[in-house]
């Protein structure tokens, strides 16, 4: 690959690394073309973003392929993850502490798996208020850490799949397909209150965007050991 091809335009799939933000991903990619072409400037961006407590498939475009983000952006997505049934969090995840406990003495497989089909096909999704969204020209989650009660609309987003793939509680890990613009932690915590109960999403990986495997992607490092010296 040269410094020319990199500028007409490539997709790079990077397996994101659990911590890091996708801006740092991103960041990172810019820096070690730059550095090892020598190029002052390029322009790179990625296709959806990942929460830094996730890992997995991260679209990266350059040069003239950042054009192509919004049509990646659009594509159907997979997820693997966890969720922690009896206990929640602000967050929706692990970002916040635990807020609230419930005896989960009375779940069940069945009720478990019965619960996941309140949630295929067409629903309506409200975005956690810890998320990038913004309303008013401030982040949501800005709202949130400062303490003041912001009022979320909720979204339509369509789940095709949604898989229970092993339950040892309180975890029960899952397999969902779904549209654009669907939270996973907010999934989490509606399938808690489905069951009468709380839970938060403790593991995340995406596993694919569109025709995109997150089985063809690479490393950080792998990457940069790709490039030339």
């Amino acid at each position: 690959m040269t410094a020319e091809d990199y500028k007409e335009g490539q997709v790079i799939l990077i397996d994101k690394p659990l911590e890091w933000t996708s801006f740092q991903a991103v960041n990172k990619v810019r820096w070690l073309i730059r550095k090892s072409f020598g190029i002052k400037k390029i322009k790179v961006g990625h296709a959806g973003t990942l929460d830094p407590l996730a890992t997995g498939l991260l679209i990266i475009c350059t040069g003239k392929f950042t054009k192509k983000i919004d049509a990646f952006q659009a594509q159907e997505k997979e997820y693997t993850g966890t969720f922690t049934l009896g206990c929640t969090t602000p967050s929706y995840d692990l970002e916040t502490e635990i807020d609230q406990t419930f005896d989960i003495s009375e779940i069940t497989s069945e009720k478990i798996h019965e619960a996941t089909k309140q949630f295929i096909g067409e629903i309506q999704q409200q975005p956690p208020v810890f998320s990038a969204l913004k309303k008013e020209g401030k982040r949501l989650y800005e709202f949130a850490r400062s303490g003041e009660e912001v009022e979320i609309p909720f979204r339509t987003i369509t789940i095709s799949e949604f898989e229970i793939t092993k339950i040892a509680l309180p975890k029960v890990d899952f397999r969902v397909v779904c549209s654009k613009g669907t939270y996973i932690r907010s999934l989490a915590n509606d399938f808690g209150k489905a069951l009468n109960n709380g839970a938060h999403l403790s593991a995340l990986r995406r596993t694919r965007i569109g025709e995109f495997s997150v089985e063809k992607a690479v490393g950080i490092e792998a990457f940069e050991a790709s490039l030339p010296s």
